[in-house]
């Protein structure tokens, strides 16, 4: 997939935020402001990601779709805590990498895959997910 020149220019900024955000003083933020250290979170809480996990009854062999994933939040936190498999989706390769290194390092990679890929032009068939989310 061919990105135009402002489309690209946005994919590279969004890879600089990912960077910033592994710094001590982002991930101390994140802690004590949403309950976790992802590094890019999209500011949602983890009570917030819980109550997501209940609207989309999330459990073993249900397959998410987090779209705009960036470092893996909510997603891989979803998966780890319903038992869901998930896909993580987005444009920017240095979060989609920080997201793959979290999902070995949560014991997930079983159960996620990572795909660099436009939300508004994914790569799936018709109905291969049973939830999706997007933050």
């Amino acid at each position: 997939m061919a990105l135009t020149r402002e489309l690209n220019e946005l994919v590279c900024r969004y890879d600089k935020y990912a960077e910033l955000h592994r710094s001590a003083a982002m991930r101390d933020l994140e802690r004590s402001v949403c309950g976790c250290a992802y590094g890019s979170t999209s500011w949602t809480t983890r009570p917030e990601a819980e109550r997501i996990a209940q609207l989309l009854e999330l459990r073993p062999a249900v397959k998410l779709l987090d779209v705009g994933a960036g470092t893996g939040w909510p997603g891989l936190y979803l998966a780890e805590l319903t038992g869901c498999d998930v896909v993580v989706v987005d444009l920017p390769l240095g979060g989609l990498r920080l997201a793959l290194e979290r999902a070995a390092a949560d014991s997930l990679s079983q159960r996620c895959e990572v795909v660099a890929a436009d939300g508004a032009a994914l790569p799936f068939k018709d109905a291969s997910f049973d939830a999706l989310s997007h933050s």
